[in-house]
């Protein structure tokens, strides 16, 4: 029997970096943090702190709560 596994979506940052026309790059460039983690938070392989995602919700000029699937 084979399980497959459903990739759970914690967060919006994708939606939000397009609906703001901003790229992962420049996010990354914002953060001072490498390309690759950005990317690992936009896939939902990984998550941001709670800090780190406030400072993105303040560089993006969103509410944090934007930035999380409900």
């Amino acid at each position: 029997m084979e399980i497959l596994k459903e990739k759970v979506v914690l967060n919006r940052l994708s939606e939000v970096l397009e609906d703001r026309g901003k790229s992962q790059i420049w996010l990354a460039e914002q953060l001072d943090l490498d390309f690759q983690t950005i990317t690992r938070y936009v896939n939902n392989n990984r998550q941001p702190t709670l800090s780190r995602l406030f400072e993105i919700a303040k560089i993006l000029k969103v509410n944090p709560r934007e930035l999380l699937n409900s």
